[in-house]
């Protein structure tokens, strides 16, 4: 069994093992759905949930299942979960389900999902695989968000646009436009304004992880040159 701390479990989820910037797992609906903020947020809110249900279930009954039938036993659970949530959105957010479409049921097939199961859930308390699911859901989502944002305000001048599909038509005016009159960039919206968005995104986390670890270096050198009493 894991001995991690509650905090490095959520400091690898949200940085240090991202499923998204890290891991790169997920990576078909992280490119394809993160056109705006909104669609960004509704899968990776959805993805999110999947992590919880299916962690929580996985470690609950992780002292009877037998080893040789533990994945396709995973999957079932997996399916399941992803088909609740698929008809709850349906039911509850129809315009926004249409617009995710067929990369909610791919949800089952999200790489993360059934590797925080095999890797985590199946090793650890209930309490634990929450917080792991918690945290590389949302960790998932940020980046999720973090890119929906960008190409969203690139491509069309805005942020939170059609916001109304997730809450309701009282967020009708959360919509913040940016600039005004703007003609749209086309290549933020296509597949490859996606993966040159992701590729910004990991260079600033790898820039952002150089300069943490030359602070740490320098930290260590100034203590070990500090005289001995």
């Amino acid at each position: 069994m894991s001995t991690r701390s509650y905090r490095r479990i959520v400091a690898d989820g949200f940085w240090y093992n991202n499923p998204g910037l890290v891991q790169l797992l997920g990576l078909c609906p992280l490119l394809a759905i993160s056109g705006t903020v909104v669609n960004a947020l509704g899968l990776g809110l959805a993805t999110t949930l999947t992590l919880v249900a299916s962690n929580l279930s996985v470690s609950a009954i992780r002292n009877w299942v037998r080893p040789e039938i533990r994945i396709p036993v995973y999957v079932l659970i997996i399916a399941s979960v992803v088909t609740a949530i698929e008809l709850a959105m349906n039911a509850y957010f129809h315009e926004l389900y249409l617009i995710l479409g067929i990369f909610i049921p791919l949800i089952v097939t999200n790489c993360a999902i059934i590797g925080r199961a095999e890797a985590f859930a199946s090793k650890n308390s209930m309490p634990r695989a929450l917080v792991d699911a918690l945290a590389m859901g949302l960790g998932f989502t940020a980046v999720l968000v973090a890119l929906g944002g960008l190409r969203e305000a690139l491509g069309q001048g805005t942020l939170f646009a059609q916001a109304h599909l997730m809450f309701g038509d009282m967020a009708r005016g959360l919509t913040l436009t940016l600039v005004e009159d703007y003609r749209g960039f086309l290549l933020a919206v296509l597949p490859p304004g996606a993966f040159i968005g992701l590729g910004l995104l990991l260079a600033l986390k790898n820039a952002v992880d150089e300069h943490l670890e030359r602070r740490a270096a320098r930290r260590r050198t100034a203590m070990a040159e500090q005289p001995q009493t």
